[in-house]
């Protein structure tokens, strides 16, 4: 079912982290309880995700960036999420 392995970075005022794993885990929980979109889904540690096959690298990026935002994770300060092939899998996804 997880056919591709992720890393979520969280960049903030030009400096790139790991999105945390609680981060990942709580977005990831709201998810599965209002929408289906990201139900292959599984954050394994800070900025490291699996997928299935249907989830788009693309929308996830820009759904987790709404969330942080909502929830002012990034405490106002100008961020975004990129995600990007975890080292040595081919999955192909970026996000500025």
């Amino acid at each position: 079912m997880f056919a591709k392995k992720w890393r979520v970075d969280l960049v903030i005022n030009g400096e790139r982290q790991p999105c945390p794993l609680d981060w990942l885990d709580k977005f990831f929980m709201r998810n599965f309880t209002g929408t289906a979109e990201f139900d292959d889904t599984l954050p394994t540690a800070a900025g490291q995700l699996e997928a299935g096959l249907r989830v788009s690298p693309e929308r996830l990026a820009s759904a987790l960036q709404e969330w942080l935002i909502k929830t002012g994770k990034a405490k106002g300060l100008a961020s975004h999420i990129e995600i990007s092939p975890a080292e040595g899998t081919p999955s192909a996804a970026t996000t500025p």
